[in-house]
Protein backbone atom coordinates (compact mmCIF):
# COMPACT_ATOMS: atom_id res chain seq x y z
CA UNK A 1 0.00 0.00 0.00
CA UNK A 2 2.80 2.48 0.78
CA UNK A 3 4.60 1.83 -2.72
CA UNK A 4 1.34 2.23 -4.58
CA UNK A 5 1.29 5.77 -2.80
CA UNK A 6 4.65 6.43 -3.73
CA UNK A 7 4.46 5.65 -7.36
CA UNK A 8 1.07 7.44 -7.60
CA UNK A 9 2.50 10.82 -5.92
CA UNK A 10 5.44 10.68 -8.64
CA UNK A 11 2.86 10.39 -11.80
CA UNK A 12 1.45 13.26 -10.16
CA UNK A 13 4.63 15.45 -10.29
CA UNK A 14 5.49 14.51 -13.80
CA UNK A 15 2.40 15.64 -15.29
CA UNK A 16 3.06 19.14 -15.74
CA UNK A 17 6.41 19.03 -17.31
CA UNK A 18 5.11 16.68 -20.53
CA UNK A 19 3.55 20.08 -22.42
CA UNK A 20 7.28 21.67 -22.03
CA UNK A 21 9.02 18.58 -23.50
CA UNK A 22 6.69 18.27 -26.61
CA UNK A 23 7.16 22.02 -27.63
CA UNK A 24 10.94 21.92 -27.07
CA UNK A 25 10.77 19.06 -28.86
CA UNK A 26 8.62 20.40 -31.89
CA UNK A 27 11.37 23.68 -32.01
CA UNK A 28 13.77 21.78 -32.80
CA UNK A 29 12.79 20.00 -35.51
CA UNK A 30 10.80 21.84 -38.46
CA UNK A 31 8.92 19.57 -40.47
CA UNK A 32 11.03 18.70 -43.88
CA UNK A 33 8.62 19.61 -45.91
CA UNK A 34 8.30 23.29 -45.71
CA UNK A 35 12.37 23.79 -46.30
CA UNK A 36 11.90 22.09 -50.07
CA UNK A 37 8.79 24.27 -50.73
CA UNK A 38 11.17 27.36 -50.29
CA UNK A 39 14.64 26.45 -51.71
CA UNK A 40 13.17 24.29 -55.37
CA UNK A 41 11.79 28.08 -56.81
CA UNK A 42 15.03 29.58 -55.96
CA UNK A 43 17.02 26.94 -57.71
CA UNK A 44 15.10 27.47 -60.52
CA UNK A 45 15.67 31.08 -61.09
CA UNK A 46 19.10 30.82 -60.65
CA UNK A 47 19.52 28.29 -63.15
CA UNK A 48 17.01 30.53 -65.90
CA UNK A 49 19.15 33.51 -65.01
CA UNK A 50 22.17 31.41 -65.72
CA UNK A 51 20.89 30.37 -69.28
CA UNK A 52 19.89 33.38 -70.09
CA UNK A 53 23.32 35.17 -69.51
CA UNK A 54 25.37 32.11 -71.57
CA UNK A 55 22.95 33.04 -74.50
CA UNK A 56 23.33 36.28 -74.18
CA UNK A 57 27.22 36.41 -73.94
CA UNK A 58 27.02 33.89 -77.09
CA UNK A 59 24.63 36.38 -79.23
CA UNK A 60 27.83 39.39 -78.36
CA UNK A 61 30.25 36.72 -79.27
CA UNK A 62 28.89 36.13 -82.95
CA UNK A 63 27.44 40.09 -83.38
CA UNK A 64 31.55 40.61 -82.90
CA UNK A 65 32.57 38.50 -85.28
CA UNK A 66 30.45 38.92 -87.85
CA UNK A 67 30.94 42.68 -86.88
CA UNK A 68 34.96 41.98 -87.89
CA UNK A 69 34.35 40.14 -91.22
CA UNK A 70 31.99 43.06 -92.67
CA UNK A 71 34.82 45.10 -91.62
CA UNK A 72 37.87 42.78 -93.32
CA UNK A 73 36.10 42.99 -96.84
CA UNK A 74 34.60 46.81 -96.96
CA UNK A 75 36.96 48.93 -95.39
CA UNK A 76 39.00 48.62 -98.24
CA UNK A 77 39.59 52.17 -99.88
CA UNK A 78 39.56 51.06 -103.25
CA UNK A 79 37.74 48.93 -105.93
CA UNK A 80 38.32 47.94 -109.06
CA UNK A 81 36.34 45.40 -111.57
CA UNK A 82 36.34 44.66 -115.34
CA UNK A 83 33.90 42.55 -117.31
CA UNK A 84 31.14 42.38 -119.84
CA UNK A 85 27.23 43.69 -120.22
CA UNK A 86 24.25 43.70 -122.62
CA UNK A 87 22.46 46.31 -123.77
CA UNK A 88 19.10 46.77 -125.26
CA UNK A 89 19.35 49.87 -127.66
CA UNK A 90 17.38 52.05 -130.43
CA UNK A 91 19.92 52.99 -133.08
CA UNK A 92 17.43 55.28 -135.01
CA UNK A 93 14.28 56.66 -134.80
CA UNK A 94 12.32 54.92 -137.22
CA UNK A 95 14.26 51.90 -136.41
CA UNK A 96 14.05 48.54 -134.14
CA UNK A 97 15.81 48.02 -130.68
CA UNK A 98 18.79 45.65 -131.25
CA UNK A 99 20.84 43.59 -128.91
CA UNK A 100 24.48 45.58 -128.15
CA UNK A 101 27.00 43.19 -126.12
CA UNK A 102 30.07 45.28 -124.70
CA UNK A 103 33.27 45.79 -122.66
CA UNK A 104 32.87 47.54 -118.91
CA UNK A 105 35.55 49.15 -116.57
CA UNK A 106 35.39 51.07 -113.28
CA UNK A 107 37.27 52.37 -110.18
CA UNK A 108 35.75 53.21 -107.24
CA UNK A 109 37.04 55.07 -104.14
CA UNK A 110 35.60 54.78 -100.81
CA UNK A 111 35.30 57.06 -98.17
CA UNK A 112 34.08 54.62 -95.41
CA UNK A 113 32.25 50.95 -95.83
CA UNK A 114 29.57 52.26 -97.70
CA UNK A 115 29.76 55.81 -99.64
CA UNK A 116 32.26 55.80 -102.62
CA UNK A 117 32.27 57.58 -105.87
CA UNK A 118 33.18 55.58 -109.23
CA UNK A 119 34.48 56.39 -112.84
CA UNK A 120 32.93 53.97 -115.37
CA UNK A 121 34.31 53.08 -118.87
CA UNK A 122 32.15 51.63 -121.38
CA UNK A 123 31.79 50.61 -125.15
CA UNK A 124 28.56 48.91 -126.60
CA UNK A 125 28.55 47.26 -130.24
CA UNK A 126 25.83 45.91 -132.31
CA UNK A 127 24.22 45.30 -135.90
CA UNK A 128 21.06 47.73 -136.55
CA UNK A 129 19.00 46.40 -138.97
CA UNK A 130 18.05 47.84 -141.84
CA UNK A 131 14.88 46.73 -143.81
CA UNK A 132 16.14 45.23 -147.43
CA UNK A 133 13.44 46.73 -149.61
CA UNK A 134 14.52 50.45 -147.56
CA UNK A 135 17.33 51.27 -149.66
CA UNK A 136 18.89 49.74 -152.70
CA UNK A 137 22.28 49.90 -151.26
CA UNK A 138 22.97 46.29 -150.18
CA UNK A 139 23.14 47.06 -146.37
CA UNK A 140 20.90 45.59 -144.00
CA UNK A 141 22.89 45.09 -140.93
CA UNK A 142 25.25 48.09 -140.20
CA UNK A 143 27.78 48.14 -137.42
CA UNK A 144 26.90 50.39 -135.15
CA UNK A 145 28.82 51.65 -131.48
CA UNK A 146 28.70 53.65 -128.56
CA UNK A 147 31.72 54.57 -126.30
CA UNK A 148 30.29 56.21 -122.18
CA UNK A 149 32.45 57.39 -119.54
CA UNK A 150 30.41 58.20 -116.65
CA UNK A 151 31.01 59.71 -113.12
CA UNK A 152 28.91 59.55 -109.42
CA UNK A 153 28.12 58.12 -106.06
CA UNK A 154 27.87 54.56 -104.91
CA UNK A 155 26.34 53.60 -102.04
CA UNK A 156 26.44 49.92 -100.00
CA UNK A 157 22.77 49.77 -98.59
CA UNK A 158 22.83 46.06 -97.42
CA UNK A 159 25.74 44.54 -96.56
CA UNK A 160 27.10 40.88 -95.23
CA UNK A 161 30.62 39.07 -95.06
CA UNK A 162 29.47 37.38 -98.43
CA UNK A 163 27.61 39.50 -100.20
CA UNK A 164 26.25 43.05 -100.43
CA UNK A 165 23.91 45.28 -102.32
CA UNK A 166 24.59 48.81 -103.63
CA UNK A 167 23.08 51.47 -105.45
CA UNK A 168 24.64 54.00 -107.88
CA UNK A 169 23.59 56.93 -110.20
CA UNK A 170 26.10 58.47 -112.73
CA UNK A 171 26.26 60.78 -115.38
CA UNK A 172 28.71 61.53 -118.28
CA UNK A 173 28.53 61.40 -122.00
CA UNK A 174 28.49 59.16 -124.81
CA UNK A 175 29.57 58.95 -128.39
CA UNK A 176 27.89 57.22 -131.06
CA UNK A 177 29.58 55.88 -134.01
CA UNK A 178 26.85 54.69 -136.66
CA UNK A 179 28.41 55.23 -139.79
CA UNK A 180 31.17 52.62 -139.47
CA UNK A 181 29.50 50.28 -142.57
CA UNK A 182 28.53 53.53 -144.48
CA UNK A 183 32.39 54.61 -145.04
CA UNK A 184 31.73 57.16 -142.73
CA UNK A 185 29.52 59.36 -144.51
CA UNK A 186 26.90 60.48 -141.71
CA UNK A 187 23.95 61.34 -144.47
CA UNK A 188 24.10 58.16 -145.90
CA UNK A 189 24.20 56.81 -142.15
CA UNK A 190 21.00 59.26 -141.71
CA UNK A 191 19.59 57.99 -145.04
CA UNK A 192 19.14 54.20 -143.72
CA UNK A 193 17.27 55.37 -140.67
CA UNK A 194 20.31 55.78 -138.12
CA UNK A 195 21.40 58.95 -136.01
CA UNK A 196 24.47 60.77 -136.77
CA UNK A 197 27.99 60.42 -135.29
CA UNK A 198 27.85 63.00 -131.94
CA UNK A 199 28.22 63.22 -128.69
CA UNK A 200 25.56 63.81 -126.39
CA UNK A 201 24.93 63.11 -122.51
CA UNK A 202 24.11 59.98 -120.57
CA UNK A 203 22.79 59.52 -117.66
CA UNK A 204 22.88 55.96 -116.27
CA UNK A 205 21.13 53.79 -113.05
CA UNK A 206 21.67 51.06 -111.72
CA UNK A 207 21.71 47.99 -108.81
CA UNK A 208 24.36 46.03 -107.91
CA UNK A 209 25.07 42.93 -106.41
CA UNK A 210 28.28 41.46 -105.28
CA UNK A 211 29.32 38.10 -103.94
CA UNK A 212 32.84 37.62 -102.00
CA UNK A 213 34.86 34.83 -102.76
CA UNK A 214 37.61 36.28 -101.06
CA UNK A 215 37.69 39.41 -98.40
CA UNK A 216 39.24 41.36 -101.66
CA UNK A 217 38.38 39.56 -104.64
CA UNK A 218 34.27 39.27 -105.94
CA UNK A 219 32.09 38.65 -108.51
CA UNK A 220 29.45 41.35 -109.18
CA UNK A 221 26.29 41.67 -111.51
CA UNK A 222 24.38 45.26 -111.95
CA UNK A 223 21.13 45.75 -113.90
CA UNK A 224 20.90 49.16 -115.32
CA UNK A 225 19.08 51.78 -116.67
CA UNK A 226 20.95 54.10 -119.51
CA UNK A 227 19.77 57.92 -120.94
CA UNK A 228 21.09 59.22 -123.92
CA UNK A 229 19.92 61.69 -126.04
CA UNK A 230 21.24 61.01 -130.17
CA UNK A 231 19.09 62.35 -132.98
CA UNK A 232 17.60 65.16 -130.14
CA UNK A 233 15.75 62.30 -129.05
CA UNK A 234 15.86 60.18 -125.82
CA UNK A 235 16.80 56.54 -125.86
CA UNK A 236 16.08 54.15 -122.72
CA UNK A 237 17.84 51.63 -122.93
CA UNK A 238 17.88 48.91 -120.49
CA UNK A 239 20.68 45.96 -119.73
CA UNK A 240 23.40 45.03 -117.77
CA UNK A 241 27.17 44.61 -116.22
CA UNK A 242 28.82 41.73 -115.22
CA UNK A 243 32.22 40.82 -114.26
CA UNK A 244 34.96 40.81 -111.52
CA UNK A 245 36.08 43.00 -108.45
CA UNK A 246 39.12 43.56 -106.84
CA UNK A 247 39.27 45.38 -103.39
CA UNK A 248 42.60 47.27 -102.30
CA UNK A 249 44.20 49.87 -100.03
CA UNK A 250 42.78 49.92 -96.51
CA UNK A 251 41.37 52.83 -94.54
Amino acid sequence: MYSFRRLALLLALSLPAFPAVQAQSSSSNPPAPATNQTQVPQTNATQTTGQATVQARIRARRAQRRAAAIHEVYSHRYEAYLGTGYLRFTPGATLQRLNEYSWNTGFTRYFDERLGVTLDARGTYGSAFIAPKANNLGISKPAISQYTGLIGPTYRFYVQPKFSVSGRVMGGVSYGKFSGDTNGSTDLATYLGLYKDTTTYAVNAGLIGEYNLTPSVGLRVAPEYLLNGFGSTQQNSLGFTAGIVYRFGKQ
